[in-house]
């Protein structure tokens, strides 16, 4: 079964789903969407230092995007607006990432497929590092997921009931940081962020709980790729911008609907009172 190439292919998809999801919900929650876009642009910088060591690109690019992570996660607070120091931090690592590149002289890579992700080369080896990641990113919120609620809904509630939200935050960053790992190979550097949010932002309208918003942007983000994944193949279009223009026409629909249903319940009131 593994020797499909579209299989496999649909199988790494939805590893990086099935771990995005739980962390898009939090990155929309508390804001942090310029965070995603951030680390996932210093992959570039793991990129070129893994081909000029001759290391693993996978290691090299996600011990660049936890450092990304930890730095932001140590910087925040510090007397910079967040937004401003992820502007700077997100185009400086992607500047130095692509001046890296150009300094690797008899060395050939394909830069536009660490930007847009090349989903139909996973191999076999991909394809286990990828369910490793998204397996150890989904226990991680698991086991962390009441504290990081809490510390997402409030910081002082969260240091009476003795959480941490600063140690949270940095769980969460880190988690983050695997995911940009994972993904690089399934969407690229400049999607990476629209996989994580496009599915929680679309999935938010019908939810009332947390875990159940957590739930439908793994099942929306599951359709996204699946449904990606066919139309590129069908259509013959690049596969991971395919899977995020689905996941962005899922998000429209969903805000439509999300729209006629608030109308609706604004409606009921007025036609259910007495003339």
């Amino acid at each position: 079964m593994l020797d499909d190439f579209l299989v496999r292919a649909a199988l790494a998809g939805l590893g990086v789903v099935l771990a995005a999801a739980p962390l898009g919900c939090f990155v929309v929650w508390r804001r942090m969407a310029y965070f995603g876009d951030a680390t996932a642009h210093a992959a570039i910088l793991g990129v070129a230092l893994s081909l000029l060591l001759s290391t693993s690109i996978f290691a090299g690019v996600l011990v660049v995007s936890l450092l990304m992570a930890t730095l932001v996660s140590l910087l925040s607070g510090r007397g910079y607006a967040m937004d401003t120091l992820l502007g700077v931090m997100a185009h400086s690592a992607l500047a130095f990432g692509l001046v890296a590149v150009s300094f690797l002289s008899g060395v050939r890579i394909d830069l536009m497929a660490y930007l847009f992700g090349d989903i139909l080369a996973v191999g076999k080896d991909d394809l286990a590092i990828i369910g490793a990641g998204a397996l150890l990113v989904v226990s991680l919120v698991g086991w962390r997921w009441s504290a990081l609620l809490t510390a997402t809904l409030d910081g002082d509630l969260a240091r009476a009931s003795g959480i941490d939200p600063r140690r949270e935050q940095l769980v969460l960053t880190l988690s983050l940081a695997v995911v940009v790992a994972v993904a690089l190979k399934v969407v690229g550097v400049l999607l990476i962020a629209a996989l994580l949010i496009i599915p929680a932002a679309a999935a938010r309208p019908f939810c009332r709980t947390p875990e159940a918003m957590a739930l439908v942007a793994a099942v929306i983000g599951a359709a996204s790729t699946t449904g990606g994944l066919q139309a590129a193949y069908w259509l013959d279009t690049p596969t991971g911008p395919t899977i995020v223009c689905l996941a962005a026409i899922l998000f429209a629909l969903s805000s439509l609907a999300g729209q006629l249903k608030r109308r609706l319940s604004r409606a009921e009131p007025s036609s259910a009172a007495p003339p």
